[in-house]
């Protein structure tokens, strides 16, 4: 966003200190995350878990509030075009949406890796198939695109024109990319 030079979502410009809050949250979540997720997972509190859940209320509102939003949210409202992923929550549309737009903007291939393990480590979709959506349901797929830019949505906050062609392939290379990086073993 403040690449961008775009409007955050109360109608000014990204700070320094949302960058900064940002890269805090990154840091916290990719240190803590997959600790904090197993002690969800069997029930105990530790500072681990904390650290997430000031990162996940405090740290990514003041972020969004006075950074904004990109490819990623947007992508979640082009999710809701697909009746399939109805039953997943906002935030693991959000992080197959976070891989497409790491995709898109061209980033380095250890920051995608970074986040796709990540991703997996604490149970977030990195595939369209854990989605519940077929990679080769073209159509569904680009309905998807062109619903994540539609006019107004936050995909064009990006500091290039983000178009539906680059959120349809980007979507089938993140998926790639996700499937290529499964928790599976590769023979």
């Amino acid at each position: 966003m403040i690449d961008a030079h775009k409007a955050n979502a109360v109608h000014g410009m990204s700070t320094l200190t949302a960058r900064a809050l940002a890269e805090l949250c990154c840091q916290t979540l990719l240190a803590d995350g997959a600790t904090a997720a197993g002690d969800v997972e069997v029930g105990v509190v530790t500072p681990a878990l904390e650290r997430i859940v000031e990162a996940n209320t405090l740290l990514s509102g003041l972020g969004f509030e006075s950074g904004g939003l990109a490819i990623a949210h947007a992508l979640h409202n082009g999710l809701t075009t697909a009746p399939a992923t109805h039953a997943f929550m906002h935030g693991e549309k959000v992080a197959f949406g976070l891989v497409v737009q790491l995709v898109v903007e061209g980033r380095p291939i250890p920051e995608i890796v970074e986040v796709v393990d990540f991703c997996q480590q604490v149970g977030l979709p990195t595939t369209l198939a854990e989605l519940t959506l077929s990679p080769d349901d073209l159509p569904a797929l680009q309905r998807v695109a062109d619903r994540t830019v539609v006019p107004g949505e936050s995909a064009h906050n990006e500091p290039f024109e983000v178009t539906a062609e680059a959120i349809y392939d980007g979507i089938r290379a993140a998926d790639r990319f996700g499937s290529g990086f499964s928790a599976e073993p590769q023979e």
